[in-house]
């Protein structure tokens, strides 16, 4: 295990944790485009998504909508988009984020730098849904 996000599995790095359950995770992008920002992880570390095994990765997807709703009933005023590029970390990953327009999901755009309260703060509002 490598990636960071199986050092994040693992305990090792801290995350801001949506839900989670015995094959996958959801935590807080670090370096998020929009509050809300979340990444949906299969804990086992693959490269490329399309590596999956078929059923792991229906229930990958699954997960994912089961935290997309989450993030709906924290932005209501928003769409939750869905994004997998595979290039910043090469472990499979799936970027929900809370949109008004296309363009917030352009991952050319600057990051947010959030404080801990301030992530603590957005996981509360989705986790206590």
């Amino acid at each position: 295990m490598g990636t960071v996000f199986s050092k994040i599995v693992a305990g090792e790095i801290p995350a801001y944790k949506i839900a989670e359950d015995d094959r996958h995770l959801a935590f807080l992008d670090a370096m998020p485009l929009v509050e809300g920002h979340t990444l949906v992880i299969p804990k086992h570390e693959t490269d490329f998504i399309f590596d999956i095994d078929a059923a792991e990765f229906k229930d990958l997807w699954g997960f994912a909508q089961q935290v997309a709703k989450k993030l709906q009933k924290a932005f209501p005023q928003q769409r939750i988009a869905v994004a997998v590029v595979g290039l910043e970390v090469p472990h499979a990953h799936i970027h929900l984020i809370p949109i008004h327009q296309v363009e917030d999901m352009n991952f050319k755009n600057p990051r947010l730098q959030l404080t801990g309260e301030e992530y603590a703060e957005i996981q509360q509002a989705i986790t206590n849904i």
